[in-house]
């Protein structure tokens, strides 16, 4: 069979379909410019007035195609699935049985209440869920059973319903409604509490007189109500301790600074340790070191204090002395004396407040002195 005439058929059909092509190209082109000089004479009417507005409405249309005709178009559209013969996106697949036997992401999301770590600085309102008790209820927001139960009247016998309110404190402890006459120091004997740490817990509106205010609320850390039996604490006495050469220096191994009972424990609103003595006694180096503060440098409530660098990235503070014997610069030893006990600054009782502080990180004290 002749080949020639399909050849020139075939050829004949690429030359008018190239020719057909560009012609409607060109007209394409031409059309193109009659809109895009309409669209500018528009745009140009007074001064361009119209320019942001038409830049809008195109941001606008362009994102409705995109959502609208996004799930029809591709399979990986958020939208897709929603639609009868479109492919499901495994990013936004329903939690059916299907989907979890294909190992994809539900979109079914369980709601999770997350406490955050913040000190909460108020007492709070609680609704009982099911299974809740005193224990679990204590336990869930950091305080004691006996502080749940004192503020909100409950016994060792109650039974909590759901949906009931409680009244969450943010410490262990009890609340208390300052009233005419009330002190520091009256307050802190009725519930059996530390007057120092009535002071040092941030949320009380305490000023620097110590005066209290008729009708505002203190948080009484370690508080019991008068009629409540406190359990007696377990008694710990610090001890002093010999002087050791200054070739020690940076051990890392802290002995107890002073004698005495101690008032009050670490707390994430007390990063330290409280030596009270009512006697006074003399302050020891807990390790040995470089004295790089020795006196009240400025109106903070430490009051006289003593700073120890002990090369080792530690620090050791000493605070509310009465007296000071060393100062800023001198070596000196574990156990050597750094001054006296006393009561100067935001103190309501001769005692000792000990911190110890790594690389700007408070570490309890008690931890490295033992028992």
């Amino acid at each position: 069979m002749d080949q020639q005439p399909l050849l020139r058929e075939f050829f004949s059909f690429i030359h008018d379909l190239f020719f057909y092509i560009t012609h409607r190209l060109h007209k394409t082109g031409l059309n193109f410019e009659k809109v895009k000089d309409f669209v500018v004479d528009i745009l140009m009417v007074r001064r361009g007035a119209n320019t942001s507005l038409f830049v809008h409405f195109s941001i606008l249309g362009l994102a409705a195609v995109v959502l609208i005709g996004g799930g029809v178009i591709s399979p990986t559209s958020v939208v897709s699935g929603s639609y009868p013969g479109v492919a499901v996106n495994p990013l936004v697949a329903s939690s059916t049985g299907e989907a979890t036997a294909q190992g994809v992401i539900s979109s079914t999301i369980t709601p999770v209440t997350i406490i955050s770590d913040k000190p909460r600085d108020k007492t709070i309102d609680y609704e009982v869920k099911n299974g809740d008790t005193i224990a679990s209820v204590a336990q869930e927001w950091g305080v004691s059973q006996e502080t749940v139960m004192w503020a909100n009247d409950l016994t060792d016998s109650s039974r909590l319903t759901i949906g009931q309110k409680l009244k969450i404190l943010p410490v262990s402890g009890v609340s208390h409604k300052v009233v005419a006459g009330d002190t520091i120091y009256s307050v802190a004997k009725k519930y059996q509490a530390n007057s120092q740490a009535i002071i040092d817990f941030p949320f009380n509106d305490i000023g620097d007189d110590f005066q209290l205010k008729t009708g505002d609320t203190l948080l009484v850390p370690d508080g019991a109500p008068p009629a409540k039996a406190k359990p007696a604490p377990t008694q710990y006495l610090a001890s002093g301790q010999q002087n050791i050469s200054v070739e020690d220096l940076g051990s890392a191994q802290f002995i107890w600074p002073a004698s005495g009972g101690i008032s009050q424990f670490f707390a994430w609103y007390h990063p330290a340790l409280d030596i009270s003595n009512l006697g006074g006694g003399p302050i020891h180096a807990s390790d040995s070191g470089t004295v790089v503060v020795a006196g009240w440098p400025d109106a903070s409530g430490y009051g006289n204090r003593v700073i120890l660098d002990h090369g080792n990235g530690y620090r050791t503070l000493y605070a509310h002395m009465s007296a000071i014997y060393v100062s800023a610069g001198q070596r000196v030893s574990k156990g050597e004396v750094l001054g006296a006990m006393g009561s100067t600054g935001r103190s309501t009782g001769t005692h000792l407040h000990f911190e110890i502080i790594k690389e700007g990180v408070h570490l309890n004290p008690y931890s490295f002195l033992g028992r």
